[in-house]
């Protein structure tokens, strides 16, 4: 985790320049994020919003829309980059078809705990400030998602049980991972989980404890197997053309606010997969590891989409994993 002293260092930075903000000149910023409101990555992000609205006395003002209200969460991306919107927060994995690297936090099984998730960030986030930079896009800070888990309606022991059921994807990972397991992937943002699974357009997911809890998905499904398969991220950046047109003193007090977004967010995820799994099991469903033959079979096709990502990735990859394995 973040040193704690350093964030104290920033945050009373950050105060002695609020001197020098004025509201004379307030601006105000939409901020979409793809989360229902009282999901933690939303609850994160609207107390970044209010720090740095705080921070500046008012002279930049950002509104968080959550839930997908303002823009869907495959949109918010692309509205940040055309300066539609000037903030938001998007999966980035969620875009691995536009750049391979945006995946690397969805390799299965290379990084399956808190501590693994943030040493693998540390080696991805130099590589993919840059990527980002060149799509006109700022990274302020990243806060990772708890670890993924498989959810279906059955019982489940092997891969030969998971054939043609209609599986929710929400990146390239989840949808080869479908396509391995015999499974049929079907594209579906977080905002309409809980009607997919309630219309059985999709009948199983990969996500982890807090979607499931925040979705309610114990009422149309019954297993939850913790096969932490991987802790993927989510990301907020701002339009880079607006981030530069941004005076010093607001991008020193935006900076602040992102390092105690990100710490906050990390220890949020952490304290929330026991609370979440602790729901799902409240409310009636199966939660547990998977047993030996699926979780063997399911590393099996981890390997393979290790060794694609790698290919694919090519140096650029590469640097990343074994930056992460020198660490």
């Amino acid at each position: 985790m973040k040193s704690v002293t350093k964030i104290a260092t920033t945050l009373t930075m950050s105060a002695g320049i609020v001197v020098g903000a004025s509201a004379a000149f307030a601006e105000t910023w939409d901020m979409p994020m793809a989360y229902s409101a009282t999901n933690f990555h939303s609850a994160v992000g609207a107390q970044f919003a209010a720090c740095v609205t705080a921070g500046t006395g008012g002279a930049l003002e950002i509104n968080v829309h959550a839930g997908g209200s303002l823009f869907a969460g495959g949109e918010i991306k692309r509205a940040i980059q055309t300066g539609q919107v000037n903030i938001g927060e998007r999966l980035l994995s969620g875009h691995q078809n536009e750049n391979v690297l945006f995946g690397f936090d969805s390799i299965p099984f290379l990084a399956t705990s808190f501590e693994a998730s943030e040493k693998l960030w540390d080696a991805a986030r130099g590589p993919l400030t840059e990527v980002l930079e060149a799509q006109n896009l700022h990274l302020l800070y990243s806060v990772p998602w708890p670890s993924q888990g498989l959810y279906f309606k059955q019982e489940v022991n092997s891969v030969a049980d998971m054939a043609g059921i209609k599986f929710r994807s929400y990146n390239s990972a989840t949808a080869r991972l479908a396509e391995l397991s015999g499974m049929l992937p079907v594209q579906i943002e977080a905002a309409e989980i809980s009607q997919a699974f309630a219309t059985g357009v999709a009948e199983s997911m990969i996500s982890s404890a807090s979607t499931g809890y925040d979705r309610k998905v114990w009422e149309s499904l019954t297993h939850f197997y913790d096969v932490q398969a991987w802790l993927p991220r989510n990301y907020t950046m701002v339009n880079k053309e607006a981030w530069d047109a941004l005076d010093d003193n607001t991008r020193n007090i935006m900076n602040g606010c992102a390092v105690v977004a990100e710490y906050a967010g990390d220890w949020r995820s952490i304290e929330y997969t026991g609370f979440t799994l602790n729901k799902l099991a409240e409310n009636g469903m199966f939660v547990g590891p998977a047993g030996e033959q699926l979780q063997n079979e399911l590393k099996a096709f981890g390997a393979t989409m290790t060794e694609e990502w790698l290919a694919n990735a090519g140096e650029a990859g590469q640097a990343i994993i074994d930056a992460y394995n020198a660490n």
